[in-house]
């Protein structure tokens, strides 16, 4: 613990295991026997985390979740600046990464009071090793949005994203995530569904967009997090690409669907396919 004599304590963020409690790492035993205060996300499943790795919490353990963060915060600066040392850990891998915990590190920031990080587990780098995609270069999107236009607005932006792009998904929403992957970036590109990593039922389905949303509508359980594939470079001229929103508009789509849909797959421009498809068919007039 820290001697309060010694001037301002620190905030330890500390990775946690995703499933097999061996990732647990030693510096993270020692800081949960020595912490001053433990901020948990889930008190219940840290203390049964402390018990698993023969450690006794010898300092006080406070809840850190979603909804009580904020509240929690000037105490815990307090706390820090009294010279104690303040233990974040949440429910499975890493604080901050789409868990809480930022706020509280920029809090500290803000105040000149010392942060750092044991690291470990993660199941954004995990799934990205595991993946078999090219993934030197990622972007990390969070959760996928929960309803179907705001999700396919964002899969949009992923049209023409280089870099892979590694996101988590709920299981009970993984089935419509990929069939909309599927329709706005098209049944080629490669993608990744890793579940329950590290777990005893670590299942990791590799192949086009088009396989894993197959896969995925008889359901997945666990914690999921998905690899996609980044986009190629291609050089689509939008004017190659009108048959192909007629066609589609002859189904009954909208003429602004049909082109986002088909620009979101070829890597152009939907305005200018929109605008091609309007020269065509005036064009066709004359």
């Amino acid at each position: 613990m820290a001697d309060e004599a010694t001037g301002p304590g620190r905030l330890v963020l500390a990775a946690t295991p995703m499933g097999d409690i061996g990732d647990a790492s030693q510096r993270l035993r020692d800081a949960l026997g020595s912490a001053d205060i433990v901020a948990a996300e889930d008190t219940r499943r840290t203390k049964s985390l402390a018990k698993s790795l023969g450690v006794a919490i010898t300092g006080r353990v406070v809840s850190f979740y979603d909804h009580v963060e904020i509240a929690r915060i000037p105490a815990l600066l307090d706390d820090i600046e009294a010279g104690r040392t303040v233990l974040l850990v949440t429910d499975a891998g890493m604080p901050s990464v789409s868990d809480p915990g930022y706020r509280l590190v920029a809090a500290c920031a803000a105040r000149d009071l010392p942060v750092t990080c044991l690291p470990g587990p993660s199941a954004v780098t995990t799934a990205l090793a595991l993946s078999a995609l090219p993934v030197e270069r990622f972007c990390f999107d969070g959760f996928a949005p929960r309803k179907g236009g705001q999700r396919r607005e964002w899969l949009r932006t992923l049209a023409t994203e280089s870099r892979a792009c590694v996101f988590f998904e709920a299981p009970h929403r993984l089935a419509d995530c990929l069939a909309d992957a599927v329709t706005v970036l098209g049944p080629d590109r490669r993608a990744a569904v890793c579940r329950e990593l590290t777990k005893t039922y670590e299942e990791v389905i590799r192949g086009t967009l088009a396989e894993v949303a197959a896969w995925a509508v008889d359901g997945a359980r666990g914690e999921i997090t998905v690899v996609l594939e980044g986009a190629q470079p291609i050089s689509a001229d939008p004017t190659d690409l009108v048959e192909e929103v007629e066609a589609l508009t002859a189904d009954g789509i909208r003429l602004k669907d049909a082109c986002a849909q088909i620009a979101g797959a070829n890597g152009v421009s939907r305005n200018e396919l929109y605008d091609a498809v309007l020269v065509a068919r005036r064009a066709s007039e004359d």
